[in-house]
């Protein structure tokens, strides 16, 4: 996901598709380690997803970004 993508999305919206993200990872990790894994670099791609929403998330908690639909 793009982070202009993920910058629009609201708090709420935004922990919950990092849960699903990190249930995904480790269904990943579980599978590298059965070497069961099609695509090795899906792996990489899902930890700089997860890396995304944590940024996004964290400015949130600094109060650098505020939810726009929360205030309307």
């Amino acid at each position: 996901m793009k982070m202009e993508e993920i910058k629009q999305l609201p708090l709420e919206e935004l922990e919950v598709q990092l849960q699903d993200l990190k249930e995904e990872m480790q269904n990943l990790k579980f599978q590298q380690a059965l070497h069961q894994i099609d695509n090795p670099l899906k792996v990489r791609a899902l930890r700089r997803d997860i890396a995304r929403f944590n940024t996004v998330i964290h400015e949130y908690d600094l109060g650098l970004r505020t939810d726009q639909k929360a205030q309307a």
